[in-house]
């Protein structure tokens, strides 16, 4: 595992793997890597010749300068976990490989962005666009894996990829989850003991809310029923449980189409979010 600093290093690599006709992907992350992270860098080595993992905390995606000062910062550790699985490259680069000074493009998706996270968090998915499609074009990878617990952001990269017309396809990879149900994220580890253990209800209220929707239940009335339980739990607030197309992500009252169960809410001042196929 070469670790890559400028995105000149990583072009270098790049073309070696162009000119022997690998496929290439990538896995981008903001490192503080879990079992979900490896699960993504499992499905890469599956799917590709070479792959790249990149590390890169992205300023532009938070919208509460707390919530990236409370972000956590791994590297070495991140680099242990990842060094079992043979991957040829981590991408760590410096925020001037990414913005650097007089930095003034905007990648913005417009739909798929307003509502749900985007509503919450003004700005986020111009952060995330803007940092994927740098990374796409830097590695230039064949393919890119994101997990589908971020259910909205693989809607908004999917989306720019293809309107761009970037040779990258993304691939969607299944949430993993620890035993009793609760969602992996880096977030996670911010929540105290006793969070930890209320933090399932929310899992366990959609779960619930899926099974009245798919036995006849009103939408509506099954979601007010998971917030409370949500709530009822210990959460102190629900942000949005809302019933979703699973494709743009809009809004739906029955189950005509393929949709997904959508939800974020606060504990012990976490933003915990999750979703769930009905």
């Amino acid at each position: 595992m070469k670790l890559v600093r400028t995105k000149e290093e990583l072009r270098t690599l790049r073309r070696k793997w162009i000119f022997a006709g690998e496929k290439v992907a990538v896995v981008p992350t903001m490192g503080a890597l879990h079992a979900g992270h490896l699960s993504l860098v499992e499905a890469a080595k599956q799917g590709a010749d070479r792959v790249i993992v990149t590390i890169f905390v992205n300023p532009k995606q938070f919208n509460n300068p707390d919530d990236l000062d409370k972000y956590p910062r791994t590297e070495d550790t991140d680099a242990a976990k990842l060094a079992p699985y043979g991957i040829d490259a981590l991408y760590v680069p410096t925020p001037d490989q990414i913005y650097p000074n007089g930095f003034a493009t905007n990648v913005s998706v417009s739909g798929v962005t307003e509502e749900l996270e985007g509503a919450h968090r003004p700005g986020h998915f111009d952060g995330v666009a803007t940092v994927v499609s740098k990374l796409f074009l830097q590695s230039r990878a064949d393919l890119a894996f994101f997990g589908q617990k971020d259910y909205q952001q693989l809607q908004v990269v999917t989306r720019l990829s293809e309107d761009l017309d970037i040779e990258t396809e993304v691939i969607g990879c299944p949430t993993v989850r620890e035993e009793d149900g609760l969602a992996m994220s880096s977030r996670n580890v911010l929540l105290s003991p006793s969070a930890r253990a209320i933090a399932p209800a929310m899992y366990r209220a959609m779960l619930e809310a899926a099974s009245r929707i798919q036995g006849g239940t009103p939408v509506d009335m099954a979601l007010e029923e998971a917030r409370a339980a949500i709530l009822a739990a210990g959460y102190t607030d629900v942000e949005y449980i809302e019933l979703r197309t699973s494709k743009g992500l809009k809004p739906a009252t029955d189950l005509s189409q393929p949709t997904r169960l959508l939800s974020a809410a606060m504990l012990d001042g976490v933003r915990l979010i999750d979703n769930i196929a009905v």
